[in-house]
């Protein structure tokens, strides 16, 4: 069992953490935008749901190219959002209602209208000129390098003034610090040590793989797995050097030695890496690494039994002993869960996300079912979308509004909406689900409660208990009790023989089918389609 829970369990190991992009959740001024006191105003349903932490993606000042990605000031809050006394009173009313508040923490660059920037570009002896990353061109004046920008076209930008390039891993708006420089270190460790002094619980640290850079700027080789058309452009080179580079994990180090200066926050890091990579940005030992390096498996697997219990249980053998596992469902950069998997396997999802060991992390909408949302060229905000028309990269489609309601604008806002809504509101929002007994989201605020209720589900031990085509199982110990989970990712019915071993008998306690909850298991699980249930077991007595 891991060091860290050697002790009282931290609040990150055993609770939920719930995303909110905020310019979608609630707007409380009709102006289309969802802001702070938007937040504030629906605290109380996020409590009765039963999650314990909220992410909010970025709400610093910004001209908004990347809708928040682009800060301008890490100290501040954009108007749309509100006021730094309208973030002071979400914490506190956060903290008053025993949930957690996680800002997002954006350090690999800045807007290009941030005031460090517009000095590091107005001449080449500015003070601030080596907090960026500036290049001379080759010799025919191309580019430094092959390195290209995720969004689109090259990682670099002709500056006319300072006849020098800079780079940009994203939009040419964001240009990248240079975490080299012992000052932008500084500054960036400052910035986090001003919100963690306010008392925010954590960071969820954007990007971060992308932070430091290869030293000789040497290009990136091409990706033989690319196909024209279908992926992103980004994908023709495999960014060996313009992220991931091993003195990030310096930088990673750096960052968590802030954390440990203030009590219990937690640290999160978004990186899309394969799992033998991923588990080696918690460090070589408890303290020196990101808390939760982000487990994104449940997103970008497909959607079979036998990928996802293999990935679970290779992730599961590649943690080191003293790691604190995770799961992530959604997000907002990702097609929506319900949109992946279909909606019949959305509570399959739940399911999993909230009985696997380890620290779930859910996005607003999901517990509703809300799907991707078809949002056309013409109504598109993001920069994605516009650089790569028609190949629908976008990520609009899973920002939509929250479906509070059945009013207009499915009481998200009394305003115009920024991003269409679903054409299903009326039917697929929260008003409507808390008074229905078997809708999604009664589904997700029971698994909630037993997994608060069970100490099994929060910090038992994880054991995988078999797999035949489209079933598998697996078992949740702690104590003296014991908790067999199992799950039907396929549209017919199957069955699955409990292994020998395990000699168990027990009842179901929730399920995906309200009718199976006090049935028995012994010997094996016989599921239906899209069926998954959680049963308390014990040995056989025979």
């Amino acid at each position: 069992m891991s060091k860290q829970l050697a002790e009282k369990p931290l609040w990150w190991q055993t609770g939920v953490i719930y995303q909110i992009y905020p310019l979608s959740f609630a707007d409380s001024n009709g102006d289309g935008y969802g802001d702070l006191p938007g937040i504030l105003g629906k605290l109380d349903y996020l409590k009765w749901l039963g999650v314990t932490a909220l992410w909010i993606s970025p709400i610093h000042p910004s001209p908004l190219a990347d809708y928040g990605y682009d800060v301008s000031d890490y100290k501040g809050i954009h108007p749309s959002f509100g006021t730094m006394e309208d973030f002071d009173r979400l914490l506190a009313a956060c903290h008053q209602r025993g949930l957690k508040l996680i800002l997002d923490f954006v350090p690999n660059h800045t807007s290009d209208q941030h005031p460090w920037f517009l000095e590091s570009r107005s001449s080449r002896d500015n003070p601030k000129r080596n907090w960026y990353i500036w290049k001379n061109p080759g010799h025919h004046g191309e580019p430094p390098n092959n390195w290209l920008s995720v969004f689109g076209g090259r990682a670099w930008t002709w500056d006319e003034t300072t006849k020098q390039y800079y780079c940009h891993s994203f939009l040419k708006e964001q240009p990248d610090l240079d975490w080299r420089n012992p000052e932008v270190q500084e500054a960036m460790l400052d910035v986090m040590r001003f919100w963690l002094a306010k008392g925010v619980d954590g960071f969820r640290v954007d990007a971060l793989w992308h932070v430091r850079k290869d030293e000789q700027f040497r290009d990136n080789p091409l990706d033989p797995e690319y196909v024209e058309g279908e992926m992103s452009p980004y994908h023709q080179l495999i960014p060996a050097y313009s992220g991931g580079r091993p003195e990030l994990h310096e930088i990673v180090g750096l960052m968590r030695q802030v954390t440990q200066e203030f009590r219990e926050r937690v640290l999160i890091g978004e990186m899309y890496l394969p799992v033998e990579e991923l588990v080696r940005y918690y460090g070589h030992e408890s303290d020196s690494g990101i808390h939760l390096p982000y487990n994104f498996q449940l997103i970008l697997l497909p959607w079979q039994a036998m990928d996802i219990f293999a990935g679970i249980n290779t992730y599961e053998a590649s943690l080191p002993a003293f790691a604190w596992p995770n799961w992530v469902l959604g997000n907002h950069d990702k097609p929506r869960v319900a949109s992946r998997v279909g909606p019949e396997q959305a509570k399959i999802a739940a399911l999993l996300l909230l009985t696997l060991r380890g620290t779930p992390t859910m996005y607003y909408g999901d517990e509703i079912g809300m799907e991707d949302v078809n949002v056309s060229d013409e109504e598109a905000h993001d920069p994605v979308a516009k650089a790569f028309p028609g190949i629908r990269l976008g990520r609009d489609p899973e920002r939509t509004p929250m479906q509070w309601s059945a009013e207009p604008n499915a009481g998200f806002s009394t305003g115009e909406p920024w991003l269409p809504l679903a054409a299903d509101y009326e039917e697929a929002n929260v008003e409507r689900q808390k008074q229905d007994a078997g809708s999604l989201l009664a589904f997700y605020r029971q698994l909630l409660e037993l997994r608060h209720k069970e100490p099994a589900l929060q910090i038992g031990r994880y054991l995988p208990a078999g797999q035949r085509r489209n079933v598998f199982a697996f078992v949740r110990e702690h104590d003296e009790t014991t908790l067999l989970i199992a799950v039907n990712l396929g549209g017919t019915r199957a069955r699955l023989e409990i292994p020998r071993h395990m000699d168990v008998v027990g009842e179901v306690i929730l399920g995906t089918d309200p009718a199976r909850v006090g049935g028995k298991v012994r010997e094996y699980v016989e599921l239906g389609p899209n069926e998954g249930l959680i049963a308390r077991v014990h040995p056989s007595e025979e």
